[in-house]
């Protein structure tokens, strides 16, 4: 006779594959792990953990407007902005001379807010 508690956990592992069934479906694929890898490289730096949580909390900015925010150099903003498009985490419009920075997609915001409850966890 099974045990319904066995089938709850069967049908939860079937579902949500646990964290070394996801390493071992990438293991093979040394590609995957360093782009990932370089994404948590950029994220690794305070400055730019900054601007993605003010670009988190406005639509769209222009890089004087960040670099006043955060009290830098828009050289320097500049310079965090192309690292971060690099990396696919931010994207940008031009209107006329003009760049506007956003967020590339959801992805970058649920990554931010799973950071942040982490580390706000305990």
């Amino acid at each position: 006779m099974k045990n319904p508690a066995q089938d709850d956990v069967c049908e939860i592992h079937q579902t949500h594959p646990t964290a070394l069934e996801l390493a071992r479906l990438h293991e093979a694929d040394d590609e995957t792990s360093l782009r990932l890898a370089e994404v948590f490289k950029v994220l690794g730096d305070r400055t730019r953990i900054k601007l993605l949580s003010l670009l988190m909390q406005k639509e769209e900015l222009c890089v004087c407007d960040i670099a006043e925010a955060l009290g830098m150099g828009q050289s320097a903003i500049s310079h965090q902005l192309r690292v971060l498009r690099g990396a696919r985490l931010v994207k940008f419009r031009k209107e006329g001379k003009e760049a506007f920075y956003s967020l590339d997609d959801d992805h970058v915001v649920t990554l931010m807010q799973q950071g942040l409850d982490h580390v706000l966890h305990g």
